[in-house]
This record gives structure tokens, C-alpha cells and sequence, in this order.
């Protein structure tokens, strides 16, 4: 039984379902490494998968959608940015508006669009890219040789962000700000500008993996389709350390649980479906309670900088 649940299917679809946790796991990396706490990024997704698909709709073109997603993204992030950066106001109850925003915005907006309730029709959704070569080479190539384009930005993503963070000057001074912000400034550096920059980043990066979700995966919007992954999200970031490798091996972990409960209830094993269901969450949950105190989150997190 347990060969027949575990084999390369399986590994192939952890990469498709951990994808859109990556996304969610960079964004908040970018914007909590520059000190300011962004726990929207679940409702920026939703935002985000129902552009996509909106937009998709109507240009019949789902690359415009994804486009579309990352504006919306950064958009809606840009709130949460002035309201915590210009205003200092609480990050986390700005987050939860954003949040609930999320979450009911679609919903009036399907029926106002298309007239129905809980879901969007079908839309045109991006294509799987096979890789000449790599799908041919035995073992890699069934897992990574054919997948949704978006996964491979996500990998390189990664990649990127690692450089990005702990290579290059920019990064650097993100990173001071995130940890002494006074000291940052004193250095010429500006706070402000960074942390807006950052958290909008965040947000364009929650936005493709909404849109990940919605034209990626699905074709379709769904309310609430996301389903905890932008905590799933801040979960991984948690669990890798606010660093870009360490969140991609949490995103791996949570996509595997996920791709296994499912592999295990198309096989019928004889557990009930919701214990199933729920096995991501409880690790995330095991990931937060195990590796928080253990953690060191950048110093200067959800303080707001006033400068003198």
C-alpha cells in the first residue's frame, strides 16, 4: 500500500500543490524582513485568484489575468503599506481587514459579474509546459519535466530571493531595516521607502499565487479556494527561518501532506476523509507551536519607525 501511495505522481504533485505556499512564503518573507508584519496575505490571494480569473474572462488571455493578479496584489498590499507605514496603525488588525476584505469582496462581485453564487465558469487557464531534455531524464523528469509554467517561476523565485537577501547590497539594507531601523536611517538609508517597496512586493507575489490557484490550477474561481494557504504561507517562513531555502523545504513538507491525504483518499483508505483533510493544517500547526520560539524573526518587526 505504501509503495503504491508513494511513488513520482505523488512527489510531482507536491511540487503543484506547495507552488502557490512558495509564493505565499517569498511575499512574506520580503515584507517581515523589512519589519512590517503581513499576515494578509490569504486575503491578498483571494484577491488575487478572482482578478485572474475576471480578467481572464474577458480577454480570453490568462497570462493578462496573472498580470492582472500581481497589480491587484501589489495594489491591495500598498493599503496595508500606508495604513502601517504612514498612519501606524496596528499590522495585525490592518491585515485582518485586508483579510476579511478578501474573503467577501469576491462573493459580491461574482454575482454582480456573472450572476451566480460560490463560483466563477470556466475561464481559459495556463497551459503545462513540458521541458525538452529534462522531462526525459529518468526520475527528474516525471517530476519536474512537465508542470504549470508558474511552478517554474516559483522554483527560480526562490533561488532569486536567496541571492537577492544575502548577496547583493539592496537586499542587505532590507535587511538591516527589518532589524534597526534607526541604525539603517543614520546610515542613509531610507526606511520608508524600503518597507513600502517590500510590502508591495509581497503582495504582487500573493497575487500570482492566487492566480496560480485560479488559472493555474483550476480554470475557475471558487470562494475561499485558497484554504489557509497564505498561512500555510507565513507557517513556512516561520519554519525556514525567514529565509528563502528554508521556507521552500516547509512549502515541500505541507504540499507532500497535502498531495499525500489526497493520494490516500483517491486509493480509499479506510480513514475518514476529513482526518485526512486535515493532516496539512495540523502540521502546520506543529510547524508554528514547534519552531516559533525557536525561530529569531527579524528584530524590528511590526514597529512602526518614526523618524526623528
Amino acid at each position: 500500500m505504501l509503495s503504491q501511495l508513494i511513488d513520482l505522481s505523488l512527489l510531482a504533485a507536491t511540487l503543484r500543490l506547495a507552488t502557490p505556499i512558495i509564493y505565499a512564503a517569498i511575499g512574506g518573507l520580503f515584507s517581515e524582513r523589512s519589519g512590517v508584519m503581513n499576515i494578509a496575505l490569504e486575503g491578498i490571494m483571494l484577491i488575487g485568484a478572482f482578478v485572474a480569473v475576471v480578467v481572464s474572462f474577458f480577454t480570453n488571455d490568462p497570462w493578462l489575468g496573472v498580470l492582472a493578479a500581481m497589480i491587484a496584489g501589489g495594489l491591495t498590499a500598498a493599503i496595508h503599506a500606508v495604513v502601517c507605514i504612514k498612519f501606524k496603525a496596528d499590522q495585525i488588525v490592518s491585515a485582518t481587514g485586508i483579510n476579511i476584505l478578501g474573503a467577501g469582496l469576491p462573493g459580491f462581485l461574482l454575482v454582480r459579474i456573472w450572476g451566480q453564487y460560490g463560483m466563477s465558469p470556466l475561464v481559459p487557464g495556463l497551459s503545462t509546459v513540458r521541458l525538452p531534455l529534462l522531462s526525459d531524464v529518468p526520475i527528474v523528469g516525471p517530476v519536474l519535466g512537465s508542470q504549470n509554467p508558474l511552478v517554474y517561476v516559483a522554483l527560480l523565485l526562490v533561488l532569486i530571493s536567496h541571492i537577492f537577501f544575502f548577496w547583493t547590497p539592496l537586499g542587505l539594507r532590507i535587511r538591516a531595516v527589518g532589524e534597526h531601523p534607526r541604525a539603517a536611517d543614520t546610515a542613509g538609508i531610507d526606511v520608508f521607502k524600503l518597507r513600502y517597496a517590500c510590502v508591495i512586493t509581497s503582495g504582487v507575489l500573493a497575487g500570482i499565487g492566487g492566480a496560480y490557484l485560479s488559472v493555474g490550477q483550476l480554470s475557475q474561481f471558487s470562494q475561499l479556494m485558497t484554504q489557509g494557504r497564505g498561512f500555510m504561507g507565513l507557517a513556512a517562513m516561520i519554519f525556514g527561518n525567514w529565509k528563502p531555502v528554508g521556507a521552500l523545504i516547509a512549502c515541500l513538507l505541507f504540499g507532500f501532506a497535502d498531495a499525500l491525504q489526497m493520494s490516500a483518499q483517491a486509493m480509499g483508505v479506510p480513514l475518514p476523509p476529513e482526518f485526512l483533510q486535515m493532516v496539512p493544517y495540523v502540521l502546520t500547526l506543529i510547524a508554528v507551536t514547534g519552531f516559533i520560539g525557536r525561530a529569531i524573526a527579524p528584530a524590528a518587526i511590526g514597529r512602526p519607525y518614526e523618524k526623528d
